[in-house]
């Protein structure tokens, strides 16, 4: 079997710098990073993962507040909540749950988030700076695609690196993370001819196209890296984009679902809240 690269134990780690960068403020009787997420409606998924934010964010230390809001709220209100963030100099990160109710703009919505708050990397402002290689706040699951590959020590300069997607949110973002680091990458799609070639011949292939258990192990050799990004529902159980029981015996190293990329999303937001914090004193 391949390494199995485990998101658990790396986000453990991220954890103790968080604990003792906030623990160290406390000591001092400075802030600590507050956070604001923003809920609207009750969403299943959204519920889950503003409990999530909440649950990780606490036991770090870090002050946590859901803002629960009516899904009858109007456009112009919601825009109204976000921009008293904006203005509280105790607030340093607003997390806006997705997908907002219909009739509500969320482009115009996500930017009304000041980009200094903005610490899952959603603005216009934000994303144009990340693709221009400027300093922003990371999107936290292609950066945590990122920080596993260096916590294992994965050189990514000059390896090829094959990306099956193109979302806004983690093909595209991760794609550039990726060229940041001097790497080759090929952006694969649905369109994509000669998919399986493509990624045989690749050292490390990030998959994140929401189809459960797609990649095979037709699509990988003995060395391939393998990091799956997928979370969907399969037979009642939580399952990634790859057949990782067919896979994991094939490659050098795989990321499981769940315990890989998922399990430090959530603790690299509560992160870049910390640097949101010093960047508000800075």
């Amino acid at each position: 079997m391949g390494i199995i690269i485990d998101g658990r134990k790396v986000s453990l780690e991220v954890k103790e710098e968080i604990r003792s960068f906030v623990n160290n403020r406390k000591e001092k009787g400075l802030k600590v990073p507050k956070v604001v997420s923003i809920l609207v409606g009750n969403d299943g998924g959204s519920v889950f993962y503003i409990n999530n934010q909440e649950k990780v964010a606490t036991s770090l230390g870090v002050d946590f507040e859901k803002l629960l809001l009516d899904e009858t709220i109007s456009e112009e209100h919601l825009i109204d909540e976000i921009e008293k963030l904006n203005n509280d100099n105790n607030v340093h990160g607003i997390i806006l749950q997705l997908p907002l109710p219909k009739g509500i703009n969320e482009k115009k919505v996500i930017n009304a988030i000041s980009s200094d708050k903005d610490i899952d990397c959603l603005t216009y402002e934000n994303q144009g700076k990340l693709y221009c290689g400027e300093k922003v706040f990371l999107p936290c699951t292609p950066n945590s695609v990122i920080t596993l590959l260096e916590k294992y020590e994965i050189e990514l300069e000059g390896k090829n690196v094959v990306v099956i997607g193109r979302s806004n949110i983690v093909g595209k973002p991760v794609a550039q993370l990726l060229l940041n680091k001097n790497a080759t990458v090929t952006i694969c799609h649905s369109r994509t001819k000669n998919l399986q070639d493509i990624c045989r011949n690749a050292d490390i292939i990030v998959v994140a196209i929401g189809r459960p258990k797609y990649l095979n192990e037709d699509f990988v050799n003995e060395k391939s890296i393998v990091i799956d990004v997928g979370t969907s529902s399969l037979d009642g159980k939580i399952t990634g984009d790859v057949d990782f029981e067919r896979v994991c015996n094939k490659v050098d190293m795989i990321t499981p679902v769940p315990g890989g990329v998922g399990a430090l999303t959530t603790t690299l937001l509560i992160k870049n809240a910390c640097e949101a914090l010093e960047n508000n004193e800075n």
